[in-house]
């Protein structure tokens, strides 16, 4: 049996610099999928003017191989989270590393269709370790009080890693080598680098560094919210089944309403992340491969701001309410969606960077919300992987659509369309106004 341990003025220092230290490395290890995750996209348009592969990788054969990661992407979230639970985040997100470096590297080496479509599937399930794992880790050094802002400043590593992932692939792949598979071998190097770091400081628990849970660091908060909490539902205590744990928390209602709001929210973000480049091609005439990358960082630069913001507000406003937050993000989600069409006709590149940012600020606000805070708040410490997972997989599905959508429809027809789920969302999450989350 495990022998207690107690908080203490001495071990008070240590808590401190080991929760910065997860902090920091889950921070990068999650950034540091983009830049495999992003080299497909950066390709795109180097693909599209090869004459040597572009008859055959077409645009609509191009969504076709982002719709098929996203499908395994979508199936490795939902299985990822209750392996974390039961193993451990370490080496869920060190493999995840190591295999979407290995594949994104073979992709530039053979970009012919017999091996780009089990790559793609192998990198989606790859890629889907990520985000269950490094969250589940979190939840073990971070407790409810503080996750709102905690992970508000945390989750800004998915729009770090879409902001500055592509610009950099693609100023290395077109600027400086004037080859798309230059890409591929960029991003593969940088996820190496990222396996290295995640190997050397990243631990599980805090019981595996010699200190106590965090319920016990910061009982005093439990017991603070547990009156608060009193009309949540929370999830049973874990079971030693992955497959009991997953359907334990596939039973929890507010764990698939917020799968349901995610469902709908994520494929307009993964249609920006996955085409961006291509939508700002098309919407501005005349601009270049480098300029249309670089014109959706104003997306990328808004989603840092936003969780850092939301969290915050979530925390100091609503009382570590989170679904007022979602409820006014999707809101102002929907009317900005709703004018992308209009304002960006007249071809100006200022409008477009402009209605990007807002765009992201929006989006990201909520995106972070429901798959992040949210997420560990009603999963619990216990079972943040598992409901991450769930809600994440649920999102992964509508992100297939973000994926294949762009290659069949109009850039008008897309974004009309993106508005019109986002409003679902909020009507989904709107009855929750002033849930709590479960007491830890």
């Amino acid at each position: 049996m495990m022998p207690t341990l107690v908080t203490t003025q001495e071990t008070i220092p240590r808590y401190r610099r080991w929760r910065i230290q997860i902090f920091a490395i889950t921070w990068i290890a999650y950034a540091g999928f983009y830049f495999s995750r992003q080299a497909f996209s950066v390709a795109k348009l180097g693909i599209l003017d090869d004459p040597l592969i572009n008859t055959v990788l077409t645009k609509g054969m191009l969504a076709n191989l982002d719709a098929l990661y996203l499908a395994a992407y979508a199936c490795g979230q939902f299985v990822w989270g209750s392996v974390s639970d039961r193993y451990g985040p370490r080496v869920v997100v060190l493999g995840g590393l190591a295999i979407s470096a290995i594949a994104t590297l073979f992709m530039g080496l053979v970009p012919v269709l017999l091996f780009l479509v089990p790559l793609m599937i192998v990198q989606g399930l790859a890629q889907a370790t990520g985000w269950s794992g490094t969250l589940k880790n979190m939840a073990q050094f971070f407790s409810i009080g503080e996750r709102g802002r905690v992970l508000g400043i945390w989750s800004t590593n998915y729009a770090f890693g879409g902001l500055v992932a592509a610009p950099v692939l693609g100023w290395v792949a077109y600027s400086v080598f004037d080859s798309w598979r230059v890409a591929f071998v960029a991003g593969a190097l940088i996820v190496l680098l990222v396996f290295l770091l995640v190997f050397l400081f990243q631990r599980n628990r805090p019981v595996d560094v010699g200190l106590p849970p965090i319920e016990e660091y910061h009982a005093d908060e439990a017991t603070t919210l547990v009156d608060e909490a009193a009309t949540a539902d929370p999830i049973a205590e874990p079971s030693r089944s992955i497959r009991d744990t997953f359907l334990l928390v596939l039973k929890d209602r507010m764990v698939m309403t917020l799968g349901a709001a995610y469902f709908l929210l994520k494929p307009a973000r993964y249609a920006i992340l996955l085409w961006g480049p291509v939508i700002v091609a098309e919407r501005l005439q005349d601009a270049g491969h480098f300029q249309a990358v670089v014109i959706p960082i104003a997306f990328g630069a808004a989603g840092l701001l936003a969780p850092m913001v939301i969290g915050r507000i979530s925390d100091r406003v609503f009382n570590a309410r989170r679904m007022p937050a979602c409820v006014l993000s999707l809101a102002a989600l929907v009317a900005v969606l709703a004018s992308f069409t209009p304002l960006t006709a007249t071809g100006n590149a200022g409008v477009m960077v402009a209605v990007l940012a807002v765009i992201g600020l929006t989006i990201y606000s909520a995106d972070a919300m429901i798959s992040c805070v949210a997420a560990v708040d009603f999963g619990t410490s216990k079972h943040a992987g598992a409901a991450a997972g769930i809600i994440n997989g649920c999102g992964s599905v509508g992100a297939i659509f973000g994926g294949l959508l762009p290659g069949y429809l109009s850039t008008s027809t897309l974004f009309y369309g993106f508005a019109g789920a986002a409003f679902v969302a909020m009507l989904l999450l709107l009855p929750h106004w002033n849930r709590m989350p479960a007491a830890e």
